[in-house]
């Protein structure tokens, strides 16, 4: 019997054990078209918090009571589908359990690029795509400028920058404690600034001493009011997330944000499947990157299906360095 984890109740804060029960589910017979899998690996993301509420956004909501769904790469085990065989890895979207039927159009073969399948969920999946476009699309980032990267130990920041330093840019990188700040610096950032350490806005100031003109976003509050602080003008900041503020409903403020206007700021959301059809372009660079290792996967993996609330929880607690994974 196949086991998936159920969302009970609209988490208040950060989740609980009471909002979440792993319970049997009972597969659909294999029809035409469909493929069963087996979950090898499970991704672990902050935008699933948002999920957990009961909102309009860009991802439907959680249904209370029903299995919950995210990335995830598993084997084919059974196939009534053309061109899927068992044996064949793939990425697919019903995560949160160890098996699932799905439509074999929802599932993406892994394509041939030498890497251990897992980085279809890290630096050759949504993730890397995250950092790739977002950094060279939305924020429109080019070689000599100077880029501002927070959680940068982070699975989304940790990508952005090792792109940014192949591309020719100046990195800052904010990151919590010692451990993390080294392994900044070990990813090529020119400056790491400990917020744990000191006020953001001071350590930045320090790191930043000619300003900054790119920024990419994925904490929120005092991060990004820094970034209003030190931007140099027409600077260009990617809003990727905001992790400070998914288990707080308190309004964030700004002191700085009147900085938009004097400096010309360009602030631009995004969701990284704005960019799907683009995918071989990502493939073509990011392939030959991590082969060469001028790209490298950091992973925090946690074993077994039963430990993918407290991986998730983790996430907001900072136990992760590079992508938080489950394996299976």
């Amino acid at each position: 019997m196949a086991r998936a984890w159920h969302l009970i109740n609209r988490p208040k804060g950060l989740p609980t054990d009471e909002d979440f029960a792993l319970e049997d589910v009972e597969l659909p017979p294999l029809a035409d078209g469909m493929i069963r899998v087996r979950n090898r690996w499970l991704s672990v993301d902050p935008y699933m918090r948002g999920r957990m509420n009961d909102v309009k956004s860009y991802v439907p909501s959680f249904e209370l009571g029903q299995p919950m769904d995210g990335g995830a790469v598993g084997e084919v085990v059974d196939s009534k589908a053309e061109g899927f065989s068992p044996g064949d890895l793939v990425l697919h979207m019903a995560g949160w359990r160890d098996e699932a039927v799905v439509p074999a159009r929802a599932a993406q073969k892994l394509p041939d690029l030498g890497a251990e399948p897992q980085r279809f969920l890290g630096v050759l999946g949504v993730t890397g795509m995250t950092a790739y476009f977002g950094l060279l699309d939305v924020a429109a980032a080019k070689q000599g400028d100077i880029v501002f990267v927070s959680a940068a130990a982070g699975a989304v920041g940790s990508v952005v920058v090792q792109i940014a330093k192949a591309k020719g840019m100046t990195v800052i990188g904010s990151a919590g404690g010692p451990d993390k700040c080294e392994l900044v610096r070990s990813l090529g950032a020119d400056q790491v600034v400990d917020y744990k350490a000191a006020p953001i806005l001071k350590g930045l100031a320090a790191a930043a001493t000619e300003g900054i003109d790119v920024y990419f976003d994925n904490v929120g509050g005092d991060h990004l009011d820094a970034a209003f602080a030190l931007a140099r003008n027409n600077a260009r900041f990617a809003i990727c997330g905001m992790i400070e503020n998914y288990n707080d409903p308190t309004p964030p403020s700004f002191r700085f944000i009147m900085r938009i206007i004097a400096a010309r700021i360009r602030l631009r959301g995004f969701i990284v499947f704005d960019f799907q059809s683009r995918m071989e372009e990502f493939y073509r660079d990011m392939g030959p990157w991590v082969a060469s290792g001028t790209v490298k996967a950091h992973e925090t993996v946690v074993d077994g299906l039963e430990a993918m609330p407290d991986a998730f929880r983790g996430l907001f607690a900072g136990a992760n360095t590079g992508k938080m994974l489950v394996r299976l």
